[in-house]
């Protein structure tokens, strides 16, 4: 995915001083529906950019967003290139030893997807190609939990160029989040969900969360307090029944 920088100004105009000490970066992985994505306008849009510009607003933060492949995200963190990334990014005990997380604001599972009636069963997968997006959970439980029973995992720049792939008879299925494989069944007929969703919570069934650079607890409470005032008045209902119809 070619990187592109997005900046989105969330609130009226600040001084200068102000807006220095209260601007906010966000950096994502804008190629994930319904999470995020960038429009035919080439703005970012999505349940993680509403809730971010959100979570601004009531925090009262200048904040930017910024576009970036997923698996470089936790490294700039790292390099505090970017104070804080929302990308549907699974709290996972590794990832929590390289950054801060906020409180879980999505409880998540992943599962496989294939093309109608061609397996009955995550098991008849093994010895075969499975696409995953780089860097993700998906990966590392496919390496951890399955490679050594003949699944070939095959990462890709986003989960779309791998859903593309599948599409296109190059690989057998895809590895993904529940709520993206559903956005995706519900636009794309001919392909279902084999077996049951992974929850396991090393990978999948903690949740998702903001990630923070390790030590900023201002930032943290700040995100993690903005986050319960919209859970508190309604906002993150409305934005969740937008984004994740039943």
């Amino acid at each position: 995915m070619k990187k592109t920088l997005l900046s989105v100004a969330l609130l009226a105009t600040f001084g200068s001083t102000a807006a220095l000490a209260d601007e906010v970066k966000f950096v994502t992985n804008a190629a994930y529906p319904p999470f995020e994505f960038v429009d035919d306008n080439n703005e970012m849009q999505g349940f993680d950019i509403e809730l971010a510009k959100a979570l601004c607003e009531v925090a009262e933060l200048e904040c930017s967003f910024h576009n970036q492949a997923f698996d470089s995200l936790i490294p700039s963190l790292k390099f505090k290139r970017y104070h804080a990334a929302i990308a549907a990014m699974d709290i996972t005990p590794e990832r929590a030893e390289q950054v801060d997380f906020s409180d879980i604001y999505y409880e998540n599972s992943a599962v496989f997807v294939a093309p109608n009636d061609k397996f009955s069963s995550i098991d008849e997968l093994k010895g075969l190609t499975v696409g995953v997006q780089n860097g993700t959970s998906h990966q590392k439980y496919i390496q951890d939990k399955l490679e050594g029973e003949g699944l070939k995992p095959r990462p890709y720049q986003s989960v779309q160029d791998g859903l593309l792939d599948m599409t296109n008879g190059r690989i057998e299925a895809v590895f993904a989040d529940t709520a993206v494989v559903g956005d995706w069944l519900g636009k794309n007929t001919g392909y279902e969900v084999v077996g049951e969703a992974v929850t396991d919570d090393n990978y999948f069934g903690t949740g998702f969360g903001i990630a923070v650079t390790k030590g900023n607890q201002e930032l943290l409470n700040k995100l993690n307090q903005g986050l319960a005032e919209l859970k508190e008045n309604g906002t993150y209902d409305r934005l969740y029944s937008k984004y994740f119809p039943k």
